[in-house]
């Protein structure tokens, strides 16, 4: 009887002590950290920074009007506070006279009512010029 009441509270304490365990390792899974911190010059930034910019070379500069399709267009279509519609001479002419580098830097640093960059803030100088050249030729 001791032998059998002692083999039945040894399986009950592995059974238990299977539980517990189970859940501890639960509560670490749950409680792990999100990310993980590089920092620059670390071997796992490097891995980080590697893909990201593969990426960013493959993708190629976007042409004046993809950048126009996708962020001048909510308001140089619809003339939103004040914008100039593209395609419209008559409220381009002013603005073309300025030249096209007081054009250009307004693209970029933001002018009356639009903001530095426009609505694209991940566009390069380069893309916002080829943007505004884009309206230009579409309004002369």
């Amino acid at each position: 009887m001791k032998r059998l009441l002692a083999v039945g509270l040894l399986g009950f304490s592995l059974a238990a002590g299977t539980a517990l365990a189970s859940v501890e390792d639960e509560i670490r899974e749950r409680i792990k950290p999100v990310g993980e911190v590089c920092l620059q010059g670390e071997e796992c930034g490097e891995a980080v920074a590697a893909p990201a910019a593969s990426a960013g070379a493959s993708a190629g500069a976007r042409s004046g009007s993809d950048v126009f399709n996708s962020a001048c267009m909510a308001c140089h279509a619809t003339g939103a506070a004040g914008a100039p519609v593209s395609g419209n001479a008559e409220a381009w002419a002013p603005r073309i006279a300025k030249g096209m580098d007081t054009l250009i830097n307004h693209a970029i640093n933001g002018f009356n009512a639009m903001p530095p960059r426009g609505a694209c803030a991940n566009c390069s100088d380069e893309e916002l010029a080829a943007a505004v050249e884009f309206m230009v030729e579409s309004s002369q």
